[in-house]
């Protein structure tokens, strides 16, 4: 059997007690996120508004500009713009966040993981204009990526020690992004199922718990 859990990533940070009381009631972030952005109900957020919710929220990290974003939307780039301005003034703490990592990357040239991994950002004073904002893009992005890439990796090294501790035969098999499958005996699938959530919940402690969503299957796809 497979079996496949999923660590949903999550923004250090994020605006308020609202949003991590999101988190911590299991809500959608992106129906509560878009809910905020186009000033509904979460109830009355349409697939369309989730969907350009979810959008921006990755969007942003990525440092994308308002003419890719519309063109993924399939709106017009001032729209786009209007979407990305109300999602900063709904979540401030957002852009001061963004702003602050770019601005510490121009200072010392780099910048960090929550675990301290440092990655250098020499471009990001370069003096060539499209060099330096690639440079931003990647200091913006690599905190957040780089950071998941952490998480995922201590899960491992602790699913590696907890599941022959158990008495389980599982083996994790593959790791794809922020997922992991395993291999497991059909029964002994709802006591890795257990494991596997306890320990990667358990990687990292931050401001809102770490969410994963386990499934099992007789392969991968089944298991999604």
């Amino acid at each position: 059997m497979a079996v496949r859990a999923d660590l949903e990533q999550v923004v250090r940070e994020s605006d308020a007690a609202i949003e991590a009381l999101a988190f911590e009631e299991d809500q959608d972030i992106h129906r509560a996120t878009a809910a905020k952005i186009f000033g509904v109900s979460p109830d009355l957020v349409s697939h369309e508004m989730r969907f350009a919710a979810k959008r921006i929220n990755f969007a942003l990290l990525y440092g994308m500009a308002a003419f890719t974003l519309g063109k993924e939307l399939g709106v017009s780039t001032s729209e786009a713009k209007s979407y990305v301005e109300s999602y900063f003034a709904q979540f401030p703490s957002v852009r001061a966040t963004l702003d602050a990592i770019v601005e510490n990357a121009r200072r010392t040239r780099e910048v960090t993981t929550l675990f301290g991994r440092v990655r250098p950002i020499p471009d990001i004073v370069a003096s060539n204009p499209m060099v330096r904002a690639n440079a931003e893009r990647m200091a913006l992005n690599a905190p957040f990526q780089g950071t998941a890439a952490d998480v995922i990796k201590v899960a491992m090294v602790r699913l590696d020690a907890a599941l022959p501790k158990a008495g389980l035969s599982a083996k994790v098999v593959l790791q794809v992004h922020d997922e992991l499958v395993m291999e497991a005996p059909e029964d002994e699938v709802e006591e890795v199922s257990r494991v596997v959530r306890e320990e990667m919940e358990g990687a990292a402690s931050l401001k809102v718990r770490l969410a994963v969503d386990v499934g099992s299957g007789k392969d991968w796809l089944e298991a999604k």
